[in-house]
């Protein structure tokens, strides 16, 4: 604990510093309360608010940190590290930090990734520590990413030199796999799912078998009904590397949210999949609150004509480039453009640079200060805060996840099997919770947003889109400025 005056400093520092977002004093109220009574709290807070929910967070840490574990990606460690720790420190502050999944052996605050977070929680090392988890509305991606194996090549020349007496059993199991792979693919480097029956055989085979090296354990307990399975194929090269990835991550880490005191922090505004996510994982939330930012709830300009072709037409091509080109047209900010179909994404790129020049880029975060910046909207979110704030965004596709993907694809048919809608329970609530944060620096900037995709006037679930994106106000034509 630390000393009386260390405690007026903190608390003078938060108040200090709560001007620009009253809702500092406010979010450390709550995280304090939630350390003190080992509450299951979740606390949704305005995209964006990432750069200011720092000091809400880490003064009733220094205050309260007692058992307390962070669980961050490695962008927010490193920020952690290198600017808001040495900010405390600048006031006198210190707030001792332990690194890795081993538990520390004092009162650090202890600091993992979502890796040493499942490593912990395998090892039993947690014991009904408080997590604290900013961002938790990517939880599951993240879990779902650092669970996820990769089996390449030489992991099966491994294997075999492993157990030379299966030699030719596991070349001839490897020999059909590739044979079918390459058969199905409909396209050159394609990603094919496997067959269930195929990789049943390696894994009675691999039993039979004994201990063998790494990744093949845990491809071993790695059970096929909530995982998915494929192969990414090489044509040039005829090789392949399989994949696996959790279904729903958190369903096979039991008792991880449910058996820790937790804080989580959401920037899913008043979307309802980490609600449905907390829920499959038995999360008792004791506690909820919503924090808004008021600069984050003004009207946002919306470009939506009501008559527009649907993306699956052969002329929707021609109406992207048209409808881009009087969009871009004079705009002296910076402009992006959505759209994650790879193909679509740069046949776009390519025309409008042929009309607008350099100022058009493709995924880049130095683009000209009136530049055009083609992207998928993973990467917009992920960069978003590397690029200056945007004048206008333009949605091209709706960011609804293609059954092509073999990993929607097998959560798809879990859920057909479950006897559940498939696109209302996962495909659009995905969607609708990247919508929000994709576009709040646009109500940052006081920028425009344009959405040429057809479904969104066309289909009974586009009310739900527009829902998500309010406060908005249609914007009926374009004008010049």
């Amino acid at each position: 604990m630390l000393e009386a005056r260390s405690h007026q400093q903190l608390k003078h520092l938060l108040l200090q510093n709560s001007s620009p977002w009253p809702h500092h004093l406010t979010l450390s109220r709550l995280v304090a309360r939630s350390l003190r009574r080992k509450d299951h709290t979740l606390i949704q807070l305005d995209p964006r608010s990432k750069d200011l929910w720092w000091l809400g967070l880490l003064v009733p840490l220094c205050l309260e940190a007692k058992d307390a574990v962070m669980i961050l990606s490695d962008q927010q460690r490193r920020r952690l590290l290198k600017v808001e720790l040495p900010q405390l420190l600048t006031k006198g502050i210190k707030l001792p930090c332990w690194e890795g999944h081993l538990p520390p052996s004092g009162n650090q605050l202890w600091l993992m990734n979502h890796s040493e977070l499942i490593e912990a929680h395998h090892q039993g090392h947690l014991k009904s520590r408080q997590l604290i988890i900013p961002e938790a509305d990517q939880l599951s991606q993240r879990l779902r990413d650092s669970m996820a194996l990769s089996i390449t090549p030489q992991d099966w020349e491994r294997l075999r030199r492993a157990h030379p007496s299966a030699e030719a059993s596991l070349m001839q199991l490897h020999e059909r796999l590739s044979r079918s792979l390459f058969t199905h693919a409909t396209r050159a480097n394609a990603q094919v799912r496997l067959d269930g029956s195929e990789i049943q055989a390696l894994k009675d085979l691999m039993r039979l078998l004994g201990p063998s090296p790494s990744p093949w354990p845990a491809v071993l307990k790695a059970d096929s009904r909530f995982w998915a399975s494929w192969a990414e194929l090489d044509h040039r090269l005829l090789q392949w590397q399989w994949h696996l990835q959790p279904l729903e991550p958190l369903q096979n880490l039991p008792g991880l949210l449910r058996d820790q005191p937790s804080v989580l922090l959401s920037e899913s505004r008043e979307n309802d999949l980490i609600r449905t996510e907390l829920d499959a994982a038995a999360f008792p939330a004791t506690v909820m609150a919503r924090l808004s930012e008021p600069n984050l709830q003004e009207p946002i300009p919306l470009f939506a004509p009501r008559r527009q072709p649907l993306p699956n037409t052969e002329i929707y091509a021609e109406h992207l480039l048209d409808q881009c080109r009087r969009l871009i047209l004079g705009r002296p900010g910076i402009t992006v453009v959505l759209l994650d179909d790879q193909q679509l994404r740069h046949q776009l790129t390519s025309e409008l640079a042929a009309e607008f020049g350099r100022r058009v880029v493709h995924e880049t975060t130095a683009p000209e200060s009136n530049g055009v910046v083609c992207c998928r909207w993973a990467w917009w979110l992920h960069h978003q805060d590397q690029l200056p704030l945007p004048e206008q965004l333009i949605v091209a596709l709706l960011p609804l996840a293609s059954v092509e993907s073999p990993l929607t694809a097998a959560r798809v048919e879990s859920l057909k099997n479950q006897g559940r809608d498939w696109f209302r329970d996962l495909l659009l609530p995905e969607a609708l919770s990247l919508l929000t944060p994709a576009i709040a620096p646009l109500r940052k900037n006081h920028g425009r947003l344009a959405i040429l995709d057809g479904r969104l006037r066309g289909r009974s679930w586009g009310k739900q889109v527009l829902s998500t994106l309010e406060p908005w106000t249609p914007l009926q034509r374009l004008l010049p400025d």
